[in-house]
């Protein structure tokens, strides 16, 4: 959640520092807010000059243009998701006690006795928030110190909870200080000027060259460089890397929204996942698999952990997993994993998908599996993020920026990647021939022109989302693999359009939902191949028959050639012939633009759900 940006440049005063913040904060958007602010340091004059705002960063500029703020040399910005306090302007940040300013995403859990030891003292405070207590700590530890680096670390050692903090201090115009525990801050570099940031699109309109923080860990940027210390004062090491994509690709680049033109950018996103998967020999190579083979090939159970859409891949995976390799998969939302006393050791592998790699529930997960001696693969969209550093493995998505807050390009991706690592886990203990994992292989190569002509055929889904836009409920139908590709689709669509949606496994009407099908109600149902395996498709189109006869519009998805469907489906919406398997790769598209569509004819922000975050960074 919450968006944070620093920068320092040169000496001399300028707008730059100001406009600098302002733009990361509008590539940081997409992060889910609900107020902003910046703080700015003017050199020479000991001047800190703060700004802010509930709302949309609209507010925040409308009130910079009433109320300008002087030139400065540093400055630091923040979009806020409440945790603490009510979205207001009182407990925007940044919150400042005497000469220094402080910006805060997280939750400091001990907030409680750290201000009753502040009001002990006299301490007054301003706002509701948790933050406000570590800029009072700041001014205190600045006042023994002397130095905000020194502050920073003294105060970082008594938080618990999760936290990134950026301060400036008005004695100190050409430093900002961030340090982090559970939460991301990286580092850009430039030239004669650095920045912080809560991910690279941050500043990567002005450099492309990063520092990937650890835990625990305090960096201190001037307009020279960059030093990293440990919660101690003791110089750690930071992995200097190039981000691999520029700024154009946050743009919307001509299409209505980010979601809009990241539902395009799938076929992209799956091809980019595929690439440099495999050896002169058509072998797979997933080179970041640091887990040795003997310990892979060991493995009795795997259990993935994800959240929301994340975890709708992973029930992908499992029905791949489990036909390809013969080991049981269990698929377990990461926020309860822990809780339950989960039966893991070292023979189980974990997975843990997550887009941002920052997900706290899954990478606190991630942690306890750890504890109990099983190995972490993580599959993740985001280099340097924290979830990968911290586990056995990775396998990366190659998606690019995910702007939107309700994810599709990192959906499909994910789901790409799950296919890989069951498909070398095949190849590794040698469930199926190479010719078998090479015929897949093609497969999957296919995938990214048949997404495109789904895409080139979405004008029909769009006309009937619209002619849609006044409905109150929809359900999603699915067997098999079409099971989490229906959860998807009601998750979208509550996501976005603020309605009613519950996906089930079609098995499941007679035993319950069938009771909700009344004259008029809205049911998409994703049909099996008629090629594929057993009866699914005839029993499918035995449920289709059913809601129908009690009433139900029926918005049917099957694929090329299946006439079967025709009789009994209100829409059809068709995609191309597919393995079973892969066939969520095709069906979750259709729901994807059903979904964006009717919420924009609903007059709604299709990038920035109400209430919602795009990375959630506490529990």
């Amino acid at each position: 959640m919450c968006g944070i940006v620093g920068y320092v440049g040169a000496q001399q005063a300028s707008d730059r520092p100001l406009d600098v913040v302002m733009d990361g904060l509008r590539r940081l958007e997409y992060r889910g807010y609900d107020s902003a602010g910046v703080a700015l340091v003017a050199d020479g004059a000991g001047v800190l000059a703060t700004a802010k705002k509930a709302g949309k960063l609209a507010n925040l500029v409308e009130e910079l243009d009433l109320n300008p703020l002087p030139a400065a040399t540093a400055a630091i910005g923040h979009t806020r998701w409440a945790t603490h306090g009510a979205p207001n302007d009182v407990n925007a940040h940044p919150h400042v006690a005497g000469k220094v300013a402080v910006i805060h995403n997280g939750i400091v859990e001990n907030f409680a006795s750290l201000k009753a030891e502040l009001l002990a003292e006299g301490v007054e405070f301003r706002s509701e928030t948790d933050t406000e207590v570590t800029a009072h700590l700041l001014a205190r530890a600045y006042a023994d110190t002397g130095d905000l680096t020194a502050a920073m670390a003294a105060v970082a050692r008594r938080l618990h909870g999760t936290f990134t903090l950026l301060a400036v201090h008005a004695d100190q115009p050409d430093v900002v200080v961030g340090a982090r525990h559970d939460s991301p801050l990286v580092v850009g570099l430039g030239d004669g000027e650095n920045f912080l940031g809560s991910d690279v699109a941050a500043f990567i309109a002005h450099t492309r060259e990063a520092l990937e923080l650890g835990q625990d860990q305090v960096v201190t940027i001037t307009p020279d460089g960059a030093a990293v210390t440990d919660f101690f004062g003791a110089p750690a090491e930071a992995h200097r890397y190039t981000v691999d994509w520029d700024a154009a690709a946050a743009e919307k680049g001509g299409f209505a929204s980010f979601m809009d033109k990241e539902i395009h950018d799938q076929p992209h996103a799956v091809a980019d996942t595929l690439l440099g998967r495999t050896d002169a020999a058509g072998r797979l190579v997933l080179d970041d698999l640091r887990i040795d083979e003997s310990v892979l090939r060991s493995v009795d159970k795997i259990v993935v952990i994800a959240c929301g859409t994340a975890a709708y891949a992973g029930h992908v995976a499992k029905y791949a997993i489990e036909h390809w390799c013969r080991i049981p998969v269990e698929v377990e939302l990461a926020h309860e994993f822990r809780y339950r006393d989960p039966v893991v050791g070292p023979r189980t592998l974990v997975v843990a998908i997550s887009q941002s790699g920052e997900t706290m529930d899954t990478l606190m997960a991630v942690r306890h599996a750890r504890e109990q001696g099983a190995k972490v693969l993580a599959i993740c969209n985001t280099h340097g993020s924290t979830i990968p550093r911290e586990s056995d493995a990775v396998l990366y998505t190659h998606a690019g920026p995910e702007i939107a807050v309700a994810s599709t390009k990192a959906f499909l991706s994910q789901i790409t990647a799950t296919y890989l690592l069951g498909l070398y886990l095949a190849q590794l203990r040698g469930n199926k021939f190479p010719d078998e994992i090479r015929d897949i292989l093609e497969q999957l190569r296919q995938m990214p022109d048949k997404i495109q002509q789904v895409l080139d055929r979405a004008d029909h889904v769009r006309a009937t989302a619209r002619d849609m836009a006044g409905t109150s409920s929809v359900l999603f139908l699915g067997r098999h693999v079409g099971f989490p590709v229906a959860l998807e689709g009601a998750l979208k669509l509550k996501e976005l359009a603020y309605i009613h949606a519950e996906g089930f496994a079609a098995g499941e009407l007679k035993h319950g939902p069938i009771a909700l099908i009344e004259e008029g109600q809205a049911v998409f149902v994703v049909v099996p191949s008629p090629r594929g395996r057993d009866s699914l498709h005839s029993k499918v189109i035995s449920n289709i028959q059913e809601i129908r006869a009690r009433g139900a519009r029926t918005l049917v998805i099957a694929e090329d050639g299946d006439d079967d469907v025709l009789p009994y489906a209100d829409e059809v919406f068709f995609v191309p012939q597919c393995p079973t398997l892969l066939s969520p790769l095709l069906a979750t598209v259709p729901l994807q633009v059903f979904a964006c569509e009717l919420a924009t004819a609903r007059g709604l922000d299709v990038d920035q759900p109400r209430n919602l975050a795009k990375s959630v960074t506490v529990e």
